[in-house]
Parts: C-alpha cells; sequence; structure tokens
C-alpha cells in the first residue's frame, strides 16, 4: 500500500461534471455530494477516503466546468479544458507549514509557485477559504501545497466515503519528477514514483463490497 502521509486531496477532472459524478459512481457505487463553485469557473463534487479504518480528511475532488459560470470558455484548471474524459490528474499535500515548505522547495531547486488564496461556497452557503500553490508553469504532475487556515477541511464534512488503497504516480523516466519531489523535503508525503509505460496517476480504491477498483 502506498499513500502519501501528507495527501490532501485527489482530483479528477473531466468535461463535464455530471457526467464525471455519473463515471465515478458506475465504477465505485458511490455518489459524489456537491462541494461548490469556484471563481475560476469550475464547480466539484467530493468523497471522503477512509484510510487504515480511520475517516478523513482525504478526500477527492471530482471537478468540471461549472454549468452556470458567466463565461462560456471552458475552464484551463487542472487541464480540463483538453480532457474528452475523466481523469486523474492530479493531488494536494498539506504541510505543516506551507510558506516554509515553497521555501524549501525553492533554496532546492525547484518553485512551486506563490502561495495564493481561493475560495468557495459550499451549497449551504459556507465560504471555505484556502491558500495553495499552482505549480511552476502549472504543471500537474508535481503535487499542489494547500493550507485550509481557519476552514474546516472538507474531507472532515459529512459526505459520501470510500476506501483508499494507494496512490502511485508513473513515468517512464521516474528520475526528473523524483528530483523535483525531492526538493519539497517533504519525504514519504508525497506520493512514490515508479516506473510505467504512461506518465500519469494511478488511483487504487476499494469499495463498501471489497472490490478493489483502480482509476
Amino acid at each position: 500500500m502506498s499513500i502519501p502521509r501528507l495527501l490532501d486531496h485527489v482530483v479528477i477532472a473531466g468535461p463535464d461534471l455530471a457526467s464525471l459524478i455519473d463515471w465515478f459512481a458506475e465504477r465505485t457505487g458511490v455518489v459524489a455530494a456537491p462541494g461548490g463553485a469556484h471563481p475560476t469557473g469550475t464547480a466539484n463534487a467530493l468523497v471522503a477516503l477512509t484510510v487504515d479504518g480511520s475517516r478523513g480528511p482525504q478526500y477527492i475532488e471530482l471537478i468540471g466546468p461549472d454549468p452556470d459560470r458567466t463565461r462560456p470558455a471552458v475552464p484551463t484548471t487542472f487541464g480540463i479544458d483538453a480532457l474528452t474524459e475523466p481523469r486523474v490528474q492530479a493531488y494536494a499535500v498539506h504541510p505543516d507549514d506551507i510558506d516554509a515548505t515553497v521555501a524549501t522547495a525553492r533554496a532546492n531547486g525547484y518553485d512551486p509557485g506563490d502561495v495564493t488564496d481561493l475560495s468557495r461556497r459550499t451549497p449551504d452557503g459556507t465560504l471555505l477559504e484556502w491558500r495553495l500553490t499552482r505549480g511552476e508553469h502549472h504543471r500537474i504532475d508535481v503535487p499542489f501545497l494547500i493550507d485550509w487556515g481557519h476552514s474546516a477541511q472538507p474531507g472532515l464534512s459529512d459526505i459520501p466515503t470510500i476506501e483508499l488503497v494507494s496512490l502511485v504516480r508513473t513515468e517512464p523516466d521516474p528520475t526528473p519528477l523524483i528530483g523535483i519531489l525531492n526538493a519539497f523535503g517533504l519525504g514519504d508525503g508525497v506520493a512514490e514514483v515508479i516506473e510505467g509505460e504512461e506518465s500519469g496517476l494511478r488511483l487504487t480504491l476499494r469499495t463498501a463490497d471489497g472490490e478493489v477498483v483502480e482509476l
């Protein structure tokens, strides 16, 4: 089992949020709960993760274009504008000190980007505010950092759950990405990178009836 120690959430993106929710439900038996809309033109739905029998705070974020967005252009967040089907696109980690982790990464040769503010409202109107990095050139093969501050972490809210078995990154040549991840100084807080034919994240879940599903 390989689970990043500092995992906050896993991002599964798709070109249409409603279809993405159906896709996830067909494979796992879990219907994600509505999360809310972002100022970036995206909206999400959420599923909490259980790890070693414990609930959260880790979770899965299903994200796609907000059907009620004011601008017709498809958002570029997580490469949504280039997707034709759902894909496990990214993951976030929550270091103890986000600013110190950014400084460490920069000192070690990788710039994860400035820490910026973002927010969304939940379906009941609650405002969630957090800080995050967007990554060098917005690349999504490297985890972004997140700090929820005083907001409640979504993985602990009253949403459906599913068991997390593992999350790993595959790369034809793992060495360059491993070097970048090492720059953060987070040890096993980030996903393991292994050799594979294609670049991508491999998310493995266990359903309520014990079936193991790889996405």
